[in-house]
């Protein structure tokens, strides 16, 4: 029996995953790697993040989205789990606008984390 917890999201983009784990200084490893469950049961990901307590957390594709993949009996991280990925979620969502707003020509003119925890993001773009 597996101890896996399968977690799903709305994370569909690797690159935007992997960028918004950065921004949050989260250190991971690229896949495929094999994530450390109980007993030494493994889930390959496609993102780790290795814990002090070797038992990792991951992100896996399931054909649709990431979910993050975790023994939650071994959850090691200062936050709960639901913190832990809204704040992933969040600079996910800031990302992926950011790369998509890039690709259309526009550019960050201003960008402020409010006392709530929301972002506030001003785009330009100059037209010839």
């Amino acid at each position: 029996m597996s101890h896996f917890s399968q977690i799903k999201t709305q994370i569909r983009n690797l690159s935007s995953l992997q960028m918004a784990l950065t921004d949050l200084g989260i250190d991971w490893q690229p896949g495929p790697q094999e994530v450390a469950g109980y007993r030494g049961q493994t889930h390959t990901a496609d993102v780790a993040i290795a814990q002090t307590n070797g038992y990792d957390i991951g992100f896996s594709w399931n054909g649709s989205e990431y979910e993050l993949v975790a023994d939650l009996q071994f959850w090691n991280q200062p936050i709960p789990v639901e913190l832990f990925l809204s704040k992933i979620t969040q600079r996910y969502a800031v990302q992926t606008v950011l790369t998509e707003t890039a690709q259309q020509g526009f550019q960050v003119s201003e960008q402020e984390q409010k006392l709530d925890g929301s972002i506030r993001l001003v785009l330009q773009r100059w037209s010839a």
